[in-house]
């Protein structure tokens, strides 16, 4: 009896040992999970822009001659660095010169009448003058008196009009200046040539009302940039003049470029299909990172509404609905949901107002298969 009962209790214990074999070897595998420890620190609320922006020079003028004509004279080429006033270009205007030389000549012709008329009237004046007094002591008749005054008037009137007359030739001899600068063009501010569209003995053409052609010369001043991007409509109430932001540049990967808003524009961009925006004008702190840029190069910004300094903060991706975390229980190696209270928060990270603790493990690699309340885990290497 004794025997058979031992027989039982070892065939019992083979069955127990290889149920807890299967059951070993058949269990779920621990989830490989990237965790991150709360910590203190910086915290920042922030907005960014919903489409690249554009780094804008903050003069640039696309300039095109007054008249149509054929280029004469080229004195500047792509990439010159110009100064104000410095002619870019100028068109034949041979007969226009012509026309202000003529009209300079008429108008010292029309001065010289003018002195001339304006010494008779003088003359004219002296003599009634001697006139009057004859006649008071009955030297002169009344008719001698009459017809000197007269005389003078006359010769006074002459001179009045000679004056008007060289004044309508100076006018049309700066009429003539202003026709022939329409055929220079000339840089409006220090910088540099950043296009021609024209060769020598090319014709170029004025842009018709409506239909805009390329310029002649694009001018850009390199010395101040700016960025305009735009935001979203809903927070565009947050941002201010003033704020503090930061660029970063597709072309430069050292990281951002310190910024202040300038200006908010005064109208919503409504674009089809899309969301609706504000565009932001972002500019440089430093004068020393404006001579790397271009204009045109494409940029983000990120301007900075408010920031607390040593809060309890997570990554922003381990932030689940915004108010909920998976905990990692390292001893146990098990994976809980932990309800939170978050504050201000930006892509980097999230503030922690209640429900975790500084050095608590949360994970942030909550898009895995298999991730939920209760999974076993287990921590990744990170350096595979």
């Amino acid at each position: 009896m004794i025997r058979k009962t031992l027989r039982y209790l070892s065939l019992l214990l083979l069955l127990v040992a290889a149920g807890a074999a299967i059951w070993y070897s058949t269990r779920p595998q621990p989830i490989a999970v990237l965790v991150r420890a709360a910590d203190r620190g910086i915290v920042e609320e922030s907005v960014a822009n919903t489409r690249a922006g554009t780094v804008k020079a903050c003069r640039r003028a696309k300039l095109s001659p007054g008249i149509g004509g054929q280029i004469a004279a080229l004195g500047v080429r792509e990439g010159d660095v110009v100064q104000t006033g410095q002619l870019l270009l100028e068109l034949w205007n041979k007969d226009l010169a012509a026309e202000l030389e003529l009209a300079r000549s008429e108008t010292e012709v029309a001065e010289a009448k003018a002195l001339s008329e304006c010494l008779n009237a003088e003359v004219a004046e002296r003599e009634a003058g001697r006139v009057r007094k004859l006649s008071k002591k009955g030297v002169a008749s009344e008719d001698q008196t009459d017809k000197a005054i007269t005389e003078a008037k006359a010769r006074q009137a002459a001179c009045q009009a000679a004056i008007a007359t060289s004044r309508v030739g100076a006018a049309k001899a700066r009429v003539a200046q202003a026709q022939l600068e329409r055929t220079r063009l000339v840089a409006p501010f220090d910088g540099v040539v950043a296009e021609i569209n024209g060769e020598l003995n090319e014709y170029v053409t004025p842009s018709p009302i409506g239909i805009p052609t390329p310029p002649a010369v694009d001018l850009v001043d390199n010395t101040c940039f700016y960025v305009t991007a735009p935001i979203d409509e809903v927070d565009a109430p947050k941002i201010a003049p003033g704020l503090t932001a930061r660029i970063s540049l597709d072309a430069f990967s050292e990281g951002h470029f310190p910024g202040v808003v300038r200006r908010i524009a005064d109208y919503v961009v409504d674009f089809e299909k899309q969301a609706r925006t504000v565009d932001v004008e972002v500019e440089f702190s430093n004068p020393q990172d404006i001579r790397r840029l271009l204009a045109g190069y494409s940029a983000d910004v990120e301007i900075i509404i408010d920031s607390s300094e040593n809060s309890v903060r997570i990554p922003s991706e381990a932030v689940l609905e915004g108010t909920r975390v998976f905990l990692f229980l390292p001893q146990e190696g098990l994976i809980e949901t932990r309800e939170i209270t978050v504050g201000m928060s930006n892509w980097d990270y999230t503030q922690v107002l209640s429900g975790l603790q500084e050095g608590d493990l949360v994970v942030t690699s909550v898009d895995r298969s298999g991730v939920e309340d209760g999974a076993r885990a287990a921590l990744e290497d990170e350096s595979e």
